[in-house]
């Protein structure tokens, strides 16, 4: 039943969590959907993301769950997960990503990139920021970056009046040209792994210097580079995560000099769909970089 009213809101929490709900109150970082932290009567303290019909909050908890099983990555806890409801557990924070936290979600991501299949995609499409995200099953890695990330992003921002239409032109010419830096096919350093799909600070929280877990997928199946990749858009990671990661998989020669930023180009997209703005100079940016 969507909680239509408050009561039902009340109700459905009180259902799903035990214990009825004594006091909500509003909490940042919600990109499609109200967040609030939600205290219930037994003096947990719950998380609530609240969205309009169609906000797609069961595939969000669905995603949590598939990352923590069979991804065994650090996640909330859903205790509830319908179209404009899902609830969670709360996740302590305080700090920002230390060195310590780095080098420990180095650990969770390496054994999440460890998590592989046949193919690369999903058997579902996923969402990125609220923007729907294909997953086509597919078994050449550059075919799904060209098709189902680069092309198609670029394609959802042209057609939102976001990206100039020399750009698109320009990042068509670049698909053309993949070949000269990913590979055709699977290689066991090439796997397709599971990746959290939305790898930036907002969504990696800490708590006194260690990993409190993780939030807001976007997971499908990929080279694990693109992950390693979106780690570095926002600053999100440095030397202390890329040094443990390391340890764990050897990061193959020309990530960071070649294959880095072509990666990012992705979220820039999803970005510049959002957002519009300087993410278009960015953009422009990384494809002259590839000579386009």
């Amino acid at each position: 039943m969507p909680p239509d009213t408050d009561k039902d809101l009340k109700d459905l929490i009180a259902d799903a969590a035990g214990s009825r709900p004594v006091q909500f109150r509003a909490m940042g970082g919600g990109c499609v959907a109200d967040v609030r932290e939600v205290i219930l009567e037994d003096g947990r303290t719950l998380v609530a993301k609240l969205g309009d019909a169609g906000s797609g909050l069961d595939l969000e908890g669905y995603m949590l769950r598939y990352l923590r099983d069979p991804g065994g990555l650090l996640v909330p806890d859903v205790l509830y997960a319908g179209d404009d409801l899902l609830l969670m557990s709360r996740l302590e924070t305080g700090g920002g990503l230390s060195g310590g936290a780095q080098a420990q979600a180095a650990d969770m991501l390496a054994a999440l990139h460890g998590v592989t299949a046949d193919k690369f995609g999903f058997d579902r499409a996923t969402v990125i920021g609220g923007l729907h995200q294909p997953n086509p099953e597919t078994r050449s890695w550059l075919e799904f970056f060209r098709d189902n990330r680069l092309l198609y992003m670029a394609r959802q921002a042209l057609d939102a009046g976001r990206l100039p239409s020399d750009l698109m032109a320009r990042v068509e010419t670049l698909a053309e040209k993949l070949g000269q830096w990913l590979d055709e096919g699977i290689a066991d350093d090439t796997a397709p792994s599971l990746i959290h799909g939305d790898m930036w600070g907002g969504n990696v929280l800490a708590n006194r210097g260690r990993i409190s877990g993780f939030v807001d997928p976007a997971i499908y199946y990929a080279d694990a580079e693109i992950e390693l990749a979106f780690s570095t858009l926002f600053s999100t990671f440095g030397d202390a995560f890329f040094d443990r990661y390391n340890e764990h998989r050897p990061i193959r020669p020309g990530f960071f000099e070649e294959r880095l930023d072509l990666y990012n180009l992705y979220p820039l997209l999803v970005h510049v769909r959002l957002f519009g703005g300087g993410y278009v100079a960015s953009v422009d940016r990384s494809l002259r970089k590839y000579g386009c």
